[in-house]
């Protein structure tokens, strides 16, 4: 860790703030026609996700973050926590459920994730905006036929998770899904 003057902060630069992790996404300087210059920072808060403003005298100094992105591999969930392997090292990091959250729905056997570390530990995992996933089971909606509204079914993904895909998509095939919101995208090919 180390300082920075608030002039050079950068979007995406990592901050440490109140003891909390914060990422810039966005700042701005300020130099009213009386007074001292100073600078507002849009901040995301890398484990909360909470955005806050924050403004700082022009010139001040600010506490960066070590914070490193590693891509990792998924292996297998273990009770409450799920186990990642970093591809080049081969070492192995635990990630608590809560820190996944939703994300925890998308995740796959040898499934590729970006995964946030901070001071050696895991501190956030970041999926694909879109994953490819095989779908084990379909349950075909009583209003097929009906084409004045759009139609869907559900259908269960190899992770257990039930999404909304059109009525032509059937067991076996694998089809594309958003990470954000668990909406059908395409099939895949």
């Amino acid at each position: 860790m180390g300082m920075l003057d608030a002039n050079h902060c950068r979007s995406g630069t990592k901050l440490l703030l109140d003891g909390e992790l914060y990422s810039v996404v966005e700042r701005r300087h300020h130099k009213p026609g009386k007074g001292g210059a100073f600078v507002r920072f849009k901040l995301k808060g890398i484990v909360t996700g909470k955005v806050i403003d924050h403004t700082v005298r022009a010139g001040s100094k600010m506490e960066t973050a070590d914070v490193q992105v590693q891509k990792m591999q998924y292996l297998y969930k273990q009770g409450e926590d799920f186990v990642f392997m970093d591809s080049a090292t081969y070492e192995q990091h635990t990630v608590q459920e809560d820190l996944l959250g939703y994300s925890a729905n998308f995740l796959a056997e040898n499934a590729e994730v970006e995964v946030t570390i901070y001071e050696g530990t895991p501190i956030g995992v970041q999926l694909p905006a879109k994953m490819v996933f095989e779908v084990v089971e379909t349950i075909d909606n009583p209003n097929m036929g009906n084409t004045a509204t759009n139609v869907t079914k559900d259908a269960t993904i190899e992770t257990g998770m039930t999404v909304q895909v059109p009525p032509f998509i059937k067991q076996g095939e694998k089809i594309q899904i958003s990470t954000d919101d668990g909406s059908y995208v395409q099939r895949a090919t």
